[in-house]
């Protein structure tokens, strides 16, 4: 038995054998929304192999029962990049989402905008990414698999779903590309005019590795980023990861309402 195939049976036996519809990805600052869940919370140390998410303002849990009349799976934190060095560390747990039969994931994360009309507190829709980093989670992969096209890694049905979910709450909801970077260190003025000039909308530290391990899994993905700071050198705030998380919730409250609308129409 593979080991994603162990893990599922163990979210079964607490969690019970429904297939979520959704699958979540939860960024910094961004975690409260797995507690509004009616269901059951598993934490990472009892799922072997999962990430202990090392990083603060996350939740590494993951939750499994109804929101908004769907059944859905929480991830309350993920692995970054540049806590391993490894690109694929969020590999088993979207394996064994995909061992739970989930065919569709929502990646949310917090970002820093390149673009002046793009302020802190506004959130952006992901059309396309940058993997600025220049590492890839499918690296060693041995089959064929390993060749994934990219060309509709944003689902254009999910995001028109999004759009349509913020139009109707009065939710500004911009779109356009995020650009990957390996962290933990924050861009440098150069590295954000390079992004600038590449055609980035929005710079940050995780989501594409989840992205091209979701589309290799055969899920379907789509992103929304919580602008928290302006990139370095284009405002005078200073960036910090105390910074994200302070201002995550600004643009966490306008995002929770268009998921859960985004739920109750679909």
């Amino acid at each position: 038995m593979s080991k994603s195939a162990e893990l599922a049976a163990i979210i079964h036996e607490r969690a019970g054998t429904e297939t979520p519809e959704f699958g979540l990805i939860l960024g910094s600052g961004l975690g409260h929304l797995s507690g509004t869940v009616d269901g059951v919370a598993i934490p990472y140390s009892e799922l072997p192999g999962f990430p202990h998410a090392g990083v603060s303002g996350h939740v590494p849990q993951l939750v499994i029962g109804e929101l908004e009349g769907h059944r859905v799976a929480i991830f309350g934190g993920r692995a970054h990049y540049y806590e391993s060095g490894k690109a694929d560390a969020m590999r088993l747990p979207l394996e064994t989402l995909a061992q739970l039969r989930c065919e569709k994931l929502i990646l949310t994360n917090a970002a820093g905008s390149v673009r002046d009309e793009i302020q802190p507190g506004g959130l952006m829709l992901l059309n396309d990414h940058i993997a600025f980093a220049g590492n890839n989670p499918l690296i060693g992969e041995k089959t064929d698999a390993r060749f994934v096209p990219m060309t509709d890694a944003h689902d254009v049905q999910m995001r028109s779903a999004l759009r349509k979910a913020a139009l109707e709450e009065g939710i500004d909801l911009s779109e356009g590309v995020y650009c990957w970077f390996s962290g933990p260190s924050f861009e440098t003025p150069a590295e954000i005019r390079a992004a600038q000039i590449l055609g980035a909308d929005a710079v940050g530290m995780s989501t594409v590795p989840e992205i091209i391990l979701g589309r290799f899994l055969g899920l379907r993905c789509a992103a929304i980023s919580v602008i928290t700071n302006m990139g370095a050198g284009l405002s005078d705030e200073s960036i910090s990861h105390d910074h994200t998380k302070a201002m995550a919730p600004l643009g966490a409250a306008k995002l929770e309402r268009i998921l859960r609308r985004f739920l109750r129409d679909s």
